[in-house]
């Protein structure tokens, strides 16, 4: 199982705007083979902080993810938005 968790900074006049896109994306990728979980969350101290927390099955589903056509098309119109943007990668170990 691999865990993703992608951490993006917007700013707060367009979070609507990000948001929708956000559960469009969400709303087509539980649908793939293989993801697990796939939410979005807000920092509660910081609005404009999004985070998705991603759970797939294995890196051949999270590779499908990111070349299905939702994803080419919904994550590049994120990036116009995003300020800063982190992003991991993990394996479950225990």
């Amino acid at each position: 199982m691999l865990t993703v968790i992608a951490k993006g900074l917007f700013h707060e006049y367009d979070l609507q705007n990000v948001i929708a896109l956000y559960q469009e994306l969400i709303s087509e990728t539980k649908k793939e083979k293989g993801c697990l979980s796939y939410e979005l969350y807000q920092d509660i101290d910081n609005p404009c902080i999004l985070t998705m927390l991603e759970a797939w099955e294995n890196k051949a589903s999270l590779d499908a993810h990111t070349v299905s056509a939702h994803f080419q098309r919904i994550v590049p119109e994120i990036g116009k938005f995003r300020l800063e943007k982190d992003l991991h990668v993990y394996t479950k170990l225990a």
